[in-house]
């Protein structure tokens, strides 16, 4: 679970609930920690071409984080997951390129697809216009990250504010274009419907199988949707980048992952 600029490892797994839901349910987090020292925001690096390849950069200490957490805990390696904000989102994307085989599924909170700010020429066009590519050109850009894998690949779940001036949010479209021309799968919603009153859309293959979701939360700034308090739905603690609105994503990924 990878944090955002400005922040750190042990606010954001505490703030997204990630941490409460560990103790709940029983399951490891991993927190990987940016250093200032290779970006002064402390974002993770998700644009540099050095960091976004496998093998290579901050990709592979992540993918080496992920093995070692997994010999530690005698850990089920089918059952991996990623996710992350803003910057750590589009680190997800990265992770779920240049590492199909170690994850199951990833969950992006305000984040971008994956070679986005190449496709756009600018990690900052990318955030704030998006990149005009097809559906088919995004999804060369994931194949592209490891030609050798033929499947399966990771499903995606993303949550996007509506009124998120960092992230734009045609993001979570060209998101939804990326992982479905992955997964083989068409554009056109097969199911729509409301959770905690916000728009939700599911996205299945040929086969049924639910390949990616998306959450539109209205109204909600750049952050992660929490909803702190002690129910059976509700996790997190609001603060800088996350956002009480009456949504935890972190519960809403972790149940669909079957971690709880």
């Amino acid at each position: 679970a990878m944090h955002g600029c400005t922040q750190n490892a042990a606010g954001y797994g505490t703030g997204s609930g990630w941490l409460q839901l560990a103790d709940r349910w029983g399951f490891s987090v991993v927190l990987p920690q940016q250093q200032s020292a290779n970006n002064l925001n402390s974002c993770f690096d998700w644009f540099q071409s050095g960091d976004i390849a496998r093998g290579q950069g901050e990709a592979a200490s992540i993918a080496q984080m992920v093995d070692r957490q997994l010999a530690d805990v005698s850990g089920d390696a089918s059952r991996v997951y990623v996710t992350g904000l803003s910057a750590g989102g589009g680190m997800t994307t990265v992770m779920m390129a240049a590492y199909p085989e170690k994850f199951a599924a990833g969950g992006v909170v305000a984040g971008l697809p994956y070679g986005c700010a190449q496709a756009a020429g600018s990690p900052y066009v990318c955030m704030y216009v998006g990149a005009t590519q097809t559906a088919k050109q995004w999804g060369d850009r994931v194949r592209a990250a490891n030609p050798g894998h033929t499947g399966p690949w990771p499903t995606l779940t993303v949550f996007q504010g509506t009124a998120d001036y960092t992230v734009k949010p045609v993001n979570m479209t060209d998101l939804m274009k990326q992982w479905t021309d992955v997964h083989g799968a068409d554009q056109t919603a097969d199911a729509a419907d409301t959770v905690a009153g916000y728009p939700h859309q599911v996205f299945r293959d040929g086969t049924g199988r639910t390949v990616m979701e998306t959450y539109g939360i209205t109204g909600m700034g750049h952050g992660q949707p929490v909803d702190p308090g002690t129910g059976a739905t509700q996790c997190g603690t609001a603060g800088a980048y996350v956002l009480d609105v009456n949504l935890c994503a972190a519960h809403t990924l972790a149940h669909a992952w079957g971690l709880g």
